[in-house]
């Protein structure tokens, strides 16, 4: 199975982690990434100040797949993926827009038409690769852990567009947990946003949203928090202690990749799926999850 893979701006930047866990578990998998030469950015970085300029630049990259003759994109980051979701659905209904765009991409011998499959890692990872390979793939089952999942909100909304799983109530990364072994912990906090959209214009606000739902997960008796967005690491795992003294809330709590809780069960080092790299603390954690 070969998959064209974009990796983004966040994770070859800042989260290294992510990008070594999914290189690890993919092949593993029966999954070949296949590199997509010539990427650029996304676009959200500019999608409030120009618009047109950040479907542009969405529309840039799906043209450079399309050029690969490959049919599936796996997207790693939230933000991607509602970039490029956002530029199928309005190129899609606009031909002049679609036009205009085309106009500009020729320059680069590219042309768009929307042809690619996009997916993001928790449904390509449910949806393509399966529970019968996924549970096949398991040496170490996570039995005993209680584990909370985090969407992140922009593969859920808005709802008009393509979503990863249903907005209201997703389960895919539920369902991909219990394939682990453990037990996915339901709580009402599940769909709150981690604050990343705010970190740089209003921080206090944003690590109030990361350090009330760290806290709840923390009080409802989860194990670890489960992510498959950098941003969203960034806020709950790298940012945790500044969420902390903003909240006045004592945060302990483990956070981890899904690829990086994939890998630990498979049995790949912790090394390799770049553990080493997360922030919070998650000694304890993985002293109950390799004793099995």
């Amino acid at each position: 199975m070969k998959v064209m893979v974009y990796w983004g701006c966040v994770v070859p930047t800042i989260q290294y982690a992510y990008e070594m866990s999914v290189r690890e578990v993919m092949p593993r998998l029966g999954v070949e990434l296949v590199e997509l030469r010539n990427a650029s950015c996304c676009g959200t970085p500019v999608q409030s100040v120009n618009t047109f300029a950040a479907l542009y630049l969405a529309a840039r990259n799906l043209a450079v797949a399309e050029k690969t003759g490959l049919n599936d994109l796996l997207t790693v980051c939230n933000g991607c993926h509602l970039s490029f979701s956002e530029a199928l659905h309005f190129l899609g209904k606009d031909e002049r827009l679609r036009e205009r765009i085309n106009a500009l991409l020729k320059e680069e011998d590219l042309h768009y038409s929307g042809s690619v499959k996009l997916w993001h890692t928790i449904d390509f990872l449910h949806d393509m690769v399966g529970e019968e390979t996924i549970r096949s793939a398991v040496r170490k089952p996570l039995n005993d852990l209680k584990l909370a999942s985090h969407y992140g909100c922009h593969i859920l909304r808005p709802s008009t567009l393509r979503t990863v799983d249903d907005p209201e109530n997703p389960r895919k990364l539920d369902e991909l947990i219990r394939w682990l072994g453990a037990t996915n912990l339901s709580y009402p906090e599940k769909l709150d946003c981690c604050g990343a959209m705010l970190l740089l214009s209003h921080p206090d606000a944003a690590f109030t949203f990361s350090g009330l739902k760290m806290k709840a997960v923390q009080d409802w008796g989860a194990d670890a928090l489960v992510v498959t967005c950098p941003s969203c690491q960034n806020m709950f795992d790298t940012r945790q202690k500044s969420a902390a003294a903003t909240t006045g809330v004592k945060l302990n709590l483990p956070v981890l990749y899904y690829t990086q809780l994939l890998g630990l069960a498979m049995g790949i080092p912790q090394e390799k799926l770049g553990i080493n790299l997360n922030r919070s603390p998650i000694d304890d954690f993985l002293q109950k999850a390799l004793v099995h």
